[in-house]
């Protein structure tokens, strides 16, 4: 289930830097940042969730 959610942040990402990079040529591509960031790193929000249920 991890790495699908990864692939789905990653594959989000990709979109995002394509549309808005791209096409629209905007600084909106920054969003993508996120989704980029904490598919490679790991969410810090999933360790607190996971901290706290436990």
């Amino acid at each position: 289930m991890e790495n699908l959610d990864k692939t789905i942040r990653l594959l989000i990402a990709a979109i995002i830097f394509f549309v808005f990079g791209f096409v629209c040529q905007s600084w909106w591509w920054l969003v993508g940042l996120w989704p980029l960031l904490t598919a490679v790193y790991g969410c810090p929000f999933y360790k607190f969730i996971r901290r706290k249920n436990v």
